[in-house]
């Protein structure tokens, strides 16, 4: 499956250039960062191309009063018309923006979201009413045009999210627009203000994923696994505590088999030590060990590693020991950075853990790669393992480490 942030972005620039997704599929190879990167470079361009005729409607607007030209507007002009010049008219004239704004209908405004320049609704952001942003964004996700929406979510101000709380009642559309919304930063603070906000949103909105469709726990699992460290512990708190072990199983199955392994180590890495536990012991990790350590195959993101050590080092010995002897059976290029990325990200001693459990042959074939490959410190190591006593469950391995140095 495509990443989902990835096909996020790859939607919004097709439908910038007006052309069916499957004619871009190609780009998606690019990734979710130059997707975006080119989608507003693209975005951009097609605006500026329309500047003149924006400042010839801009020159008007402080001529013709709005409860005189905006009757007509809507009842005349186009809404894809409207929206392409709202954003620059509105950053000439903010104050008339925010007057029209008020004035217009929800359903047109609504029709005109998807047309208004990006660039100039973080311009406007600030200075927006709530109430008329809240209406629109309503009208959206009854629509279901969760593409529209997610965007706009981009820049929501400290108050706008404070509003959204309050008057966006749509927990399955604030999710599936969240999706579409690029900012890993403004999605931690909108999911943040649900978590600390009086509405208490977040043991419903996680009841809503669960009960969900498989779509909706996908663009669920892409939306938290963006979200800041303390943002994940917090919601996988709550997440553990209103779903039974059942439910967190059905979870993990319908992630693991749309092949979103990812974002559920993403995810899961940033867990709170009690709920790592509890997913170590849920069943669908146990059946699912060695599919999760051959996920991790040729990867040096740290995230993908702490999600899978954290939970792993905390599971049944044999548990363990099968994920161990799949980490052995790893390319041994990946074997052989495992050192560094264990030290630059303090994975040493979950690693060490599920190492404990492997038989001789898969200590003894780590410890040759990393002894003729590494610059690791036999002496260094051994005091990690100390540490965590594990002195004669990991004996093969620094014996090898001391012979072959």
């Amino acid at each position: 499956m495509t990443d989902l942030v990835t096909r996020a972005q790859l939607v919004l620039l097709a439908r910038t250039l007006h052309v069916p997704v499957e004619r871009l599929e190609h780009l998606e190879r690019l990734g979710a960062q130059r997707l975006d990167e080119l989608h507003q470079r693209m975005s951009g361009a097609l605006f500026d191309e329309h500047t003149p005729v924006f400042e010839r409607i801009s020159a008007l607007v402080p001529i013709i009063p709005l409860g005189i030209s905006l009757p007509i507007v809507q009842r005349l002009v186009p809404p894809a018309m409207t929206g392409r010049a709202a954003g620059a008219v509105g950053v000439r004239h903010p104050r008339k923006a925010i007057d029209a704004l008020l004035r217009l209908s929800i359903e047109y405004a609504a029709d005109c979201a998807p047309y208004v320049d990006p660039r100039t609704v973080g311009q406007l952001a600030d200075q927006a009413p709530t109430g008329p942003v809240i209406g629109i964004v309503n009208e959206l996700l009854r629509r279901h045009d969760y593409i529209t929406a997610g965007p706009f979510l981009a820049y929501a101000t400290p108050e706008l999210v404070r509003a959204v709380e309050e008057g966006v009642p749509d927990d399955e559309g604030l999710i599936r627009s969240a999706a579409y919304a690029y900012s890993a930063e403004s999605i931690s603070a909108i999911v943040r203000q649900l978590l600390s906000g009086p509405g208490q949103r977040v043991p419903r909105l996680l009841g809503t994923v669960i009960d969900g469709s498989k779509e909706l726990r996908l663009a669920a699992l892409s939306v938290f696994a963006r979200c800041a460290p303390d943002v994940i512990a917090a919601v996988g708190d709550i997440l553990f505590e209103v779903a039974p072990p059942s439910a967190i199983a059905d979870l993990l199955t319908t992630f693991l088999a749309a092949d979103a392994t990812d974002d559920l180590l993403r995810f899961a890495g940033q867990l709170s030590p009690s709920a790592l536990t509890k997913l170590a012991f849920n069943p669908v990790i146990s059946e699912s060990a060695e599919i999760l350590v051959a996920a991790v195959d040729g990867s040096s993101e740290i995230a993908l590693w702490r999600g899978l050590l954290e939970p792993l080092a905390r599971t049944p010995a044999e548990v363990r020991r099968r994920a161990g002897t799949q980490l052995a059976a790893l390319d041994p290029s990946t074997l052989i950075m495992l050192p560094a990325i264990a030290q630059a990200a303090r994975l040493w001693a979950p690693l060490l853990w599920v190492l404990a459990a492997t038989d001789v042959a898969a200590q003894a074939h780590i410890g040759e790669l990393w002894a003729s490959s590494t610059r690791l410190d036999p002496d260094i190591l051994e005091r990690r393992i100390a540490d965590q006593r594990l002195d004669s469950l990991l004996a093969t391995l620094t014996m090898t480490l001391r012979v072959l140095r």
